[in-house]
């Protein structure tokens, strides 16, 4: 497992964007799944900077694993912010127009789609979102 502790700010989403993408590439992921994994990191993560300690800033903790000899890989985040579970927030309705949905919500949607699983715990007064995705 490799482990990034990082302050939770937008200026660092391409420092963690670097942890992630060096540890794909050691288990020779495809450039497909590895900017589906990307854009999924960078929402959860500009997500954390952007609501977590607002007004102010805190650290984000990025845990990133891999199972059955590196085909499956884990990347959890953690933060001490206010107690939120994206996953709870109702999927938009593709089906509209840009301008007749509702603002927000697109992000989560395109983390659920691209990952295979995407799971929230609240524990010990921490948010830990831990996505899952097979990359061979």
């Amino acid at each position: 497992m490799s482990e990034l502790r990082i302050e939770a700010t937008k200026e660092n989403l391409d420092d963690v964007l670097m942890f992630i993408d060096e540890e794909l590439e050691k288990l020779d992921c495809s450039m497909k799944i590895q900017m589906q994994i990307d854009l999924s990191v960078e929402e959860i993560f500009i997500n954390i900077a952007s609501y977590a300690y607002y007004p102010d800033t805190g650290m984000a903790f990025i845990s990133f694993e891999s199972e059955n000899d590196g085909s499956i890989v884990l990347i959890s985040f953690t933060d001490t912010g206010v107690p939120y579970n994206p996953l709870e927030k109702e999927d938009p309705d593709i089906t509209l127009t840009s301008e007749e949905r509702q603002v927000g919500g697109l992000g989560i949607f395109l983390v659920k789609k691209n990952m295979d699983e995407v799971y929230y715990k609240y524990e010990n007064g921490n948010n830990v979102l831990t996505m899952k995705k097979k990359i061979k």
